[in-house]
């Protein structure tokens, strides 16, 4: 059986990552794109990169005949796509890459997001997700929140770490670099060449970063007790990729036996021997997640490296695992495609 496809906000980054990753899945077929001041152009004009597919025109939403589509992928910037799911058939399966549903206390998101919910229901329903931890409510979900790409980076170093007690829950301080598509495809000053280019500087520093919402959320759920971290991003010029460095309290050995162990049977999170760090080179256009270990010279401190395609494994590549899971079909397909070198 093939399943109908349709992606919404297909002119951006994320819809058009969508586009390249749907259009070799053996059991996906894209059946409406929209987009909004791009609607009535061909997706070519869009994204000449995708030229040589054969794609329907992008649309407004009101345009799409939804009940000739069994999957929908919302690639909208966040306080939109509430309203917009809100009028979708309520028995479409809804894979959600913006931040409306990540957050399950809807004063979290308020506070993260300085506006009211607009769609409380919905929000009970979301299953929050990063596949590797909420696969069984993602298989039967009908709504599901994808979560921010940063935040599923720190995540992947520190779940497990955090499940099993093997760090101080009171000293975590995470390190983050990310590329500019991260940032979105609408035009901004601060993402001119000539402004980025050969330089690079924090943003939403000092505890201001929407994503620390999502990890005050999961992490304080895994350990039980409210959890804090240290969270500081800077934005590189470069287009893809982004490398968290984590630093912790405890063991080295045992922190890195611990994440190997949690992800030992996980086909995309890949964990270097004890000693090496991974690179974002390593993971560009994948969906893979490398992770590394080492000590520090201060004795019982440890650093942790992730690293991840934040349009991949941080958001479409993710969408997409999750949507697998929802049409009943293998998680890995249409996501096992190696990295791209150089």
């Amino acid at each position: 059986m093939t399943h109908r496809i349709a992606i919404l906000g297909a002119s951006g980054y994320t819809g058009a990552e969508l586009v390249r990753l749907i259009a070799t899945h053996p059991d996906m077929t894209i059946t409406a794109l929209s987009a909004d001041r791009k609607a009535g152009m061909a997706m070519a004009e869009v994204f000449p990169f995708l030229r040589h597919l054969d794609l329907p025109r992008l649309c407004k939403i009101d345009e799409i005949d939804f009940s000739q589509v069994d999957l929908c992928f919302c690639a909208l910037p966040h306080g939109t796509t509430q309203e917009v799911i809100s009028a979708l058939p309520r028995n479409l399966k809804i894979v959600d890459l913006s931040a409306d549903f990540r957050l399950r206390d809807a004063a979290a998101y308020e506070k993260w997001y300085g506006a009211p919910h607009k769609a409380l229901d919905l929000q009970a329903e979301a299953v929050y997700g990063l596949t590797e931890f909420y696969r069984s409510e993602i298989a039967s979900a009908r709504l599901v929140a994808g979560t921010g790409c940063n935040a599923a980076t720190g995540q992947f170093a520190l779940r497990p770490l955090i499940a099993a007690g093997v760090i101080d829950l009171d000293d975590i301080l995470i390190d983050l670099k990310a590329g500019v598509s991260g940032a979105g495809r609408t035009p901004k000053e601060m993402l001119l060449h000539a402004e980025l280019s050969g330089g690079t500087h924090t943003y939403s520093a000092g505890g201001k970063h929407r994503h620390l919402g999502e990890f005050d959320q999961e992490f304080s759920k895994i350990a039980g007790r409210p959890v804090m971290v240290q969270f500081t991003p800077h934005l590189l010029p470069m287009n893809r990729g982004i490398l968290a460095t984590v630093y912790v309290k405890g063991d080295a050995k045992t922190i890195h036996q611990t994440l190997e162990s949690a992800y030992a049977s996980e086909p995309f999170l890949q964990v270097l021997p004890f000693g090496q760090l991974p690179s974002t080179r390593d993971i560009v256009g994948s969906n893979y997640c490398h992770l590394g270990v080492i000590g520090d010279r201060i004795p019982g401190r440890a650093v942790v490296v992730s690293v991840l395609d934040n349009l991949n494994k941080g958001s479409s590549g993710q969408a997409l695992q999750n949507a697998n899971l929802m049409l009943g079909l293998p998680e890995t397909m249409g996501l096992t495609l190696a990295p791209i070198f150089p």
